[in-house]
């Protein structure tokens, strides 16, 4: 495969409603897509960084730069034989891995163009169809997040995630649990505690949770390998998982019993697959993280959803959740028994609706080799 030309594209996507976590709140999302050519046929990625450095250190406008600066050139007019050999192009740049991701699997989508398969059986996945939860945000009512979990659980979601912070925390999960005593419930507080906080962590394990996510600090791991010591409820590790090393560290520390694989923070399928073949050595369960994705970077999640140790429900929901319109077709949807169908067409799966990009797309750059 050689990479003929590249485009870089800056849309501006407004949510049907704010997403707030511990740290940010997000209204309208600032999506990079990368479109990589290769003998006349064209793959698509997405940059999840997100628009601030809240979640990791990359955002939009550094993703944009790294990209522009380093990453096109690296690629640019190279030959490699398969995506997975796009890593060691980019081995000089540290970090910036969602950046990393949005060229990478592009080429993903290429491969398995190229090859006649869907994404998803390019990579190994065996699932036809994947569990799926949902993450709801923090409100500003209790009574406001019931009807949101209400609408949820009617649309037949199999798991119910809260982004939870000090004080709503353990009144929300209380008044959670006593209207709804049965639905697979899980935390995710995007690293707003301390072990200082023990106490209050530990009572969260009387609700009967199936994990609590990354509580805390954003790169750490040693100090989860303490604070799992303590709990009966699995800690997840989300934020602090860049690549296969420090899954390894993190299960070997047992400062985890489940991760999170998000594409963009572990830069792409090559990492996603090897954090993948590291916990299915060791029994550790994974499930897929969202970043807000549209559904470009939504159809990435779906594929690698399918490998066989994504057996939790992941974050990868309906578009109609997210947004009005969203720019592939057919949109992602939800079965009402809480799964997603793993398309069985060659590459991604979805096509790219190009005017509906357009529309929306406010800054792009085209490098040709």
């Amino acid at each position: 495969m050689r990479i003929e030309n590249i485009t870089l594209r800056e849309l501006r996507m407004r949510l049907k409603s704010p997403f707030e976590t511990s740290t940010e709140v997000t209204w309208e999302r600032r999506v990079l897509l990368v479109e990589v050519g290769v003998d006349g046929l064209h793959g698509w990625g997405e940059i999840t960084a997100a628009e601030d450095p809240f979640y990791n250190s990359e955002t939009t406008d550094t993703a944009w730069h790294i990209t522009r600066d380093f990453i096109v050139p690296s690629v640019l007019g190279k030959s490699v034989a398969t995506a997975a050999e796009v890593g060691a192009l980019l081995d000089a740049i540290r970090g910036h891995e969602m950046a990393k991701a949005g060229v990478e699997n592009a080429l993903w989508d290429i491969e398995a163009q190229q090859n006649g398969v869907p994404l998803a059986k390019l990579l190994g996945g065996t699932r036809q169809e994947i569990p799926s939860g949902v993450s709801i945000g923090i409100q500003a009512l209790t009574s406001t997040l019931l009807e949101k979990i209400e609408c949820e659980l009617r649309a037949g979601y199999q798991r119910i995630k809260l982004k939870i912070k000090p004080g709503k925390d353990l009144n929300v999960v209380d008044a959670v649990r006593k209207q709804y005593p049965e639905i697979t419930l899980t935390v995710d507080a995007n690293s707003a505690y301390r072990l200082a906080d023990l106490d209050r962590l530990k009572a969260l394990d009387e609700y009967q949770l199936l994990m609590i996510e990354q509580p805390l600090a954003w790169d750490d791991i040693y100090q989860h390998s303490v604070l799992q010591a303590q709990l009966r409820t699995a800690v997840c590790l989300d934020e602090c998982i860049h690549n296969s090393f420090h899954a390894e560290a993190a299960i070997r520390l047992g400062a985890c019993r489940i991760i999170n694989i998000k594409l963009g923070r572990v830069g792409g399928h090559t990492g996603a697959r090897q954090v993948h073949a590291i916990c299915m050595q060791h029994s550790i369960p994974v499930w897929c993280g969202g970043m807000l994705e549209s559904g470009v970077g939504r159809a990435h999640n779906i594929a690698m959803s399918a490998l066989p140790g994504f057996v939790l429900p992941g974050d990868v929901s309906a578009s109609q959740r997210y947004w009005d319109e969203d720019i592939i077709e057919p949109e992602v949807e939800v079965r009402p028994e809480g799964t997603i169908r793993v398309p069985e067409t060659p590459g991604l799966g979805y096509s790219v609706r190009r005017k509906r990009v357009e529309s929306l797309t406010v800054r792009q750059e085209h490098w040709k080799a």
